[in-house]
């Protein structure tokens, strides 16, 4: 079941298997923070374990539940790296010579006697939110050693320290969540001087667990009953563990609160900040109005209802850590009205507000955290004036696509509430749902989380993620960033895929595992799964099919090579994090690029038709059976129905019921000899009447072959001979025999082709009257006086981050962000500000050299990031010049139709295209300028006049030598 495909050479499947060796384990520590605990004898530092002996643990009795909770968690973990498990202390008199203290500043009688006497110095965290101390202290009390002390400002501060620790040690967040194995050592140490302070960036940090049907609530159901307190502990552990504090509960069919009266009480005793989603206002989940409500869900006709429905949720839930949702949206996340109605939800907000009034009699209402979610029309209300008290927290939202629609101006910035921003791994709606797999690039995350950063909406990061599982890698990005996003600037996004796969298997093979990660997610995130269909990649033109197959071909036969030396143990993790993503993403885009090929030889004639049938058929089979595997022996069937949403079908927004198999067409060849000719570039094949056979030209710097295929429309073999007209046009066979098919490859030995352009022809003889001839141009211009990249096939590719020069302008430049883009890095403009340039001419550029063989009208197409216009006065602009002409400016969102906004987020770039008249080839200067800030170029086409259709558009073009 897990083996390689037929389609891998034996000789790179055994290449790639025989240079890998078994994982070997690492001390595990979390993400990019320096290691403070080693498997090396430290001198003096501190002894936490050595074989069988463990160092005690201390936590007060009369500490924070939640905290006392965690070091029990502490003390599971040393067991499951040591596989001993130390004795967990209440009293510091039964301590031995050394131990781990752990309490809450002015909650522990130890922690607070070890700040009196000096011994630690906490000023730097008191007071602050979750913040937390870590020191390796000599003689703290009489009769300890040694002890290393992990003291919180507050009880989830002194939690995120715990947690820490655990990372230290090697106990990963994931070890329950996609049964990451703890690393094992029987000794560990802890370096000495350690000292440590930290407090996270972004005050509340968290996920929605959202659209979590079939897949989530079916394993839910299956193991649990229903989301009970059973399931949910798993849930706030995991967001501890990962150093978050929020939560937005599954709401499709259930309410949180409603369900197990235990969900809230443990919530809050864990630490976890609850909260109900942009359209569940008070507290109450929209399943508990069908429940518990009566009348209409709708203010203006029954609010006196709806008044009591909210104050029973304010009063339920007064005992807890909440952000109460206010506002209001119609019942299952719909619209309110067909039309604003600002008065109407100016008077449900005051409501709400009276009832916070009267339940928290005892504080100010300022003090009760409250919440508005700007989503979708709800944005709409506000840019058209409504507004809500100043301590209100406004919850920014992202399209549903990842691309935030906007941030808070340096006014808005001002406000006491302060923002925050609500982002989507997953979603369900238009243009098309995309519920399975992560298909979010780690750079995507980063380039608008850190424009959310710089425009202060940091009160709140939120993120929808679905179903959980599987998005394991993007969830940890999102809360690594909320925790301080300045700890990981963009530089580091190559690094972070590394280190998440070293945390799970070990530093020998993290960087191709990183690789894998890297490269799954830029394949989903170039068209999504949902929306892939046969037509995504073109078989006809810049090889792009050929490309995508060969590239998803890579990716698989590592994964199977990874996989294969993959230690029993962590086996169930790779396949969770790493081979089920990449062979089931690939497996779907090879199902339907043989799905296009077996439309494209049908109607060809061809006799192989019938293979890429059943070759697409086979795809779609390895489709389920990879989700069976995920739901049964790959996992120990831990996880069955966690992949069960339906990915292959879609028709429209919505899901089908269950992956349907797509249309193949079928052939039935007679028993005769047939010959059949396709020609690169070209939908019809000869002998079809009424065409000009001809390969897309050959330029000197462009594309150095292209292909014929022979082929048979019958059964019966046949031969055929190939004869070019030139001597400078080269075959790669001249005769064969064809039982179903084989490519001649054409190139040009361009020593032989004189300045200009020269034509030839290649005929095709086998079956049939006269054979094929086919056309063969090329084109050999100037080699004088070459710079940059060079024009060939009629067009210039650049991807933007190959940039010749640039020009800063007062601190301001255009700077590559690393692996964001459909194929290759970006470029935007930091410092993220507010300045934007009227005028071009003072603005930060960038320039590209190109050579150009041909004069006259051009086009350039550049393909930019589909952010929204995140300030709400303008659009986001660029502007664009070769040489010396005056510098067009483009909004790029000066055209807001949402079907433009549809097809933006389905080919996940929003492509601007302006004209320019080259009055003379050579050497020319493409300048792109900065004028609005936000814009991320990641694609430059340049056509010149022999630009064909393609998904990605072509290759980068040849560089000058």
């Amino acid at each position: 079941m897990l083996n390689l495909p037929e389609n891998i050479s034996r000789s790179l499947r055994n290449g790639l298997i025989c240079t890998l060796v078994f994982f070997a384990a690492s001390l595990g520590y979390a993400l990019g923070d320096a290691s403070y605990v080693t498997r090396s004898k430290e001198s003096s530092g501190l002894q936490l374990a050595a074989h069988g002996k463990l160092i005690d643990l201390y936590v007060d009795a009369e500490d924070h539940w939640g905290l006392v909770r965690a070091v029990g968690d502490l003390q599971a973990d040393f067991e499951k790296v040591t596989g001993t498990q130390p004795k967990l202390e209440h009293s510091p008199s039964k301590l031995g010579k050394t131990a781990v203290i752990v309490g809450t500043i002015g909650k522990s009688a130890l922690i607070d006697r070890l700040v009196s006497d000096g011994k630690i110095d906490v000023s730097q965290v008191r007071g602050k939110w979750e913040a937390y101390h870590i020191e390796l202290v000599d003689q703290p009390v009489k009769g300890l050693q040694k002890a290393l002390v992990i003291a919180g400002s507050d009880m989830r501060g002194a939690i995120f320290g715990v947690y820490d620790l655990s990372e230290q040690i090697g106990v990963s967040p994931w070890h329950w969540w996609a049964d990451v194995p703890a690393t094992k050592s029987s000794t560990l140490w802890v370096k000495n001087g350690t000292r440590i302070q930290d407090a996270p960036k972004v005050q509340y940090r968290g996920i929605f667990l959202n659209d979590e049907a079939p897949a989530l609530t079916g394993w839910v159901h299956e193991n649990y009953g229903n989301y009970t307190h059973e399931f949910y502990v798993h849930v706030f552990e995991l967001l501890l563990r990962l150093k978050s504090n929020f939560l937005w509960p599954a709401m499709w069919n259930n309410a949180f609160a409603d369900d197990d009266e235990q969900n809230m009480i443990l919530a809050h005793k864990y630490g976890i900040v609850m909260s109900t989603s942009h359209h569940e206002p008070m507290m109450r989940a929209d399943k508990e109005w069908d429940r518990h409500g009566e009348g209409p869900w709708d203010y203006a006709r029954n609010p006196d209802r709806l008044d009591a429905f909210w104050k029973e949720g304010a009063e339920r839930n007064k005992p807890y850590d909440s952000i109460y949702t206010i506002g209001m949206r119609g019942q299952a996340d719909t619209p309110m009205s067909e039309t604003e109605d600002i008065g109407l939800l100016e008077k449900i907000v005051d409501a709400q507000r009276e009832i916070l009034t009267e339940v928290f009699d005892d504080r100010d209402i300022s003090e009760v955290p409250q919440v508005w979610a700007l989503y979708k029309e709800v944005q709409g209300y506000y840019e058209s004036g409504m507004r809500v008290p100043d301590d209100v927290i406004l919850l920014w939202c992202d399209d549903n696509w990842g691309n935030i629609r906007r941030l808070p101006t340096p006014e808005e910035r001002k406000r006491v509430g302060g923002a925050g921003v609500y982002y989507h791994f997953d979603y369900v709606g238009g243009p098309r749902s995309y519920r399975w797999t992560n298909v979010t690039q780690l750079a995507k995350v980063w380039e608008q989380m850190n424009l959310a950063d710089k425009y202060d909406a940091n009160k709140i990061w939120l993120t929808n993620v679905g179903d959980l599982k599987p998005q394991e890698l993007p969830i940890t990005y999102f809360l690594d960033l909320a925790w301080d996003i300045d700890d990981w600037p963009k530089e580091r996004i190559p690094e972070y895929g590394k280190l998440f796969a070293e945390s799970a298997f070990g530093p020998e093979h993290a960087e191709a595992i990183a690789e894998l990660l890297t490269g799954y997610t830029r394949h989903n995130a170039r068209r999504k799964p949902e929306l892939q269909d046969a037509t995504t990649y073109s078989l006809l033109n810049y090889r792009e099919a050929e490309r995508i197959e060969t590239e998803l071909a890579q990716m698989v036969a590592k994964a199977e090579a990874l996989y294969a030396a993959t230690p029993e143990e962590r086996k169930s993790a790779f396949f969770q994090l790493v081979y089920y993503p990449v062979k089931a993403s690939a497996a779907i885009t090879q199902m339907y690029i043989a799905q296009a090929k077996n439309h494209l030889y049908a109607a060809q004639g061809r006799s192989v038709t019938n293979e890429y049938a059943k070759l697409t058929e086979k795809y779609f089979d390895l489709n389920k059976e990879l989700e069976d595997l995920f739901h049964g022996d790959a996992t120990g069937g831990k996880w069955n129905h966690m992949m069960s949403q339906p990915r292959i079908g879609y028709t429209y927004w919505n899901n089908p019921p269950a992956d349907m198999m797509p249309a193949i067409m079928l052939n039935r060849p007679a028993a005769v000899a047939d010959m059949g000719v396709a020609v690169e570039g070209m939908a019809a094949a000869w002998p079809a009447e009424g065409n000009y056979y001809a390969l897309p030209d050959f330029h000197r710097y462009g594309q150095d072959e292209r292909l014929i295929e022979v082929f048979n429309r019958g059964t019966v073999p046949f031969d055929f001979q190939a004869t070019a007209s030139e001597s400078w046009i080269k075959l790669s066979k001249t005769s064969g025999t064809i039982k179903s098919q084989e490519q001649v490859s054409v190139s040009i030995d361009w020593k032989q082709v004189p300045e200009g352009t020269h034509r030839g022809s290649i005929l095709v003889r086998g079956t049939g009257w006269g054979g094929a001839r086919i056309a063969v141009t090329a084109h050999q211009p100037k080699s004088n006086d070459l710079k940059g990249f060079l024009e060939a096939d009629g067009y210039v590719s650049i991807d933007a981050a190959n940039y010749s020069s640039k020009r800063d302008v007062d601190g301001l430049s255009w700077e590559v962000i690393p692996n964001l883009g459909r194929t290759d890095s970006s470029i935007s403009v930091y410092p993220v500000g507010d300045r934007s340039f009227e005028d071009p001419a003072d603005a930060p550029f960038v320039e590209y050299d190109l050579t150009l063989f041909s004069s006259g009208t051009v086009s350039v197409e550049t393909l930019w990031n589909p952010t929204w216009p995140i300030a709400p006065d303008r659009g986001l602009r660029f502007a664009i010049a070769f040489d010396d002409e005056t510098p067009q400016i483009v909004d790029l969102h000066a055209d807001r139709a949402h079907s433009l906004w549809q097809e933006s987020v389905r080919t996940a770039v929003r492509p601007a295209t302006t004209s320019h008249e080259i009055e003379t080839a050579g050497h020319h200067t493409l300048r792109i300028y900065m004028v609005d800030p936000a814009t991320t170029l990641q694609k430059i086409i340049v056509n010149t006049g022999g630009l064909g259709d393609s998904y990605l558009g072509p290759e980068q073009s040849l560089l000058a030598p």
